[in-house]
């Protein structure tokens, strides 16, 4: 009789939490002039809001015992700690410590760079963040990876 010392297969699964958030900024580099501020980022120089929608996609193998990739409480506490509480009816260039004290403009691109830091951070052990899409508008929407060059 012989002895398999293979692991058993197991599926990858991927779980994706949406929810939304209102909150306002104003796209405004403190490297450029006011002008040159005013020329590349036109109307959204100004402060403005969004009504944000973000698709936090994570994944991993189920566990045998709960039948979960990760429980929903856990996941939705982290999202509620990184992205809720901070931005949910605030002003990201002020409210959010990583923009004020960085000087990073605030850009759906920044954004879910922070928030994709943030909840990596926090996420179990056994969960992998996989991609992010923050939708800033009904047409225009980012999505991350993790990739850093």
């Amino acid at each position: 009789m012989s002895v398999s010392t293979t692991k058993p297969i197991q599926p990858v699964v991927y779980l994706t939490r949406i929810e939304s958030f209102s909150t306002a900024h104003r796209m405004n580099s403190p490297l450029l002039d006011q002008q040159t501020n005013k020329q590349t980022f036109g109307k959204c120089n100004a402060i403005h809001g969004h009504n944000y929608k973000i698709e936090l996609t994570v994944k991993g193998t189920v566990d045998p015992i709960t039948g979960f990739l990760v429980d929903i409480a856990v996941l939705k506490k982290i999202i509620d700690e990184t992205i809720m509480k901070p931005f949910d009816h605030k002003f990201i260039d002020t409210d959010v410590p990583y923009f004020l004290d960085n000087n990073i403009v605030s850009t759906a691109e920044n954004i879910v760079v922070y928030i994709w830091i943030e909840v990596s951070k926090r996420l179990p052990t056994n969960v992998e963040l996989h991609t992010i899409k923050l939708h800033e508008t009904d047409r225009n929407l980012v999505t991350f990876s993790g990739e850093f060059l």
